[in-house]
């Protein structure tokens, strides 16, 4: 499949990409005529990835101001850059190793206090090589995955290991009443 889009004329790609630029912004109608409801939001993409050997998991000790405590590596997606080359390069940048066949495996998503719907693509392997170097970002160790529970977590790390580690493909946290709900599917 990826040999057939790099083999793509330019000029059939380009139209696959003004179709879908046209489309952001965009209003539809509702069905009784009323008001006009955009289908476009504000976005932030990123991702998260479990690398692991057996029964160890390589976890960091986020340092971060906004997120703090034990997770694993991960970080934005650039413009214009591919979800699996994002974390790719995010994964070396924390640990310094370079991962291979990372498999997309869930997803979590909220939205921010500014209405913007935060979504992070979790991927696992345990496919890499490569010396392991800490970041500005926290220390990177190996750990057990029994081991993980006596760790101090960042917030909402443990549900999002379920969805690593389970047939679960999303947790979306969200607040209902001023409480707040993280359900996972």
């Amino acid at each position: 499949m990826l040999e057939r889009v790099r083999n793509l004329d330019f000029h059939q790609f380009k139209g696959f990409l003004c179709y879908n630029e046209s489309q952001i912004g965009r209003t539809n109608r509702s069905v009784d005529g009323g008001a006009e409801m955009s289908r476009a939001e504000r976005v932030i993409l990123t991702n998260m990835c479990m690398v692991y050997d057996g029964d160890r998991i390589l976890v960091q000790n986020k340092v971060n101001d906004d997120w703090t405590g034990l997770c694993f590596p991960g970080g934005h997606v650039e413009h214009r850059e591919s979800f699996v080359k994002s974390v790719i390069r995010e994964v070396k940048e924390e640990t310094g190793l370079t991962i291979y066949e990372p498999r997309l495996c869930g997803v979590k998503q909220f939205y921010t206090e500014k209405d913007e719907r935060y979504i992070v693509f979790l991927y696992k392997t345990n496919r890499f090589e490569g010396e392991l170097v800490s970041s500005e970002e926290g220390e990177v160790f190996w750990i057990d995955r029994k081991d993980l529970d006596s760790y101090s977590l960042a917030l909402s790390f443990k549900e999002m290991y379920q969805v690593f580690t389970s047939d679960l493909t999303e947790q979306f946290t969200y607040l209902d009443n001023g409480e707040i709900i993280r359900d996972l599917y």
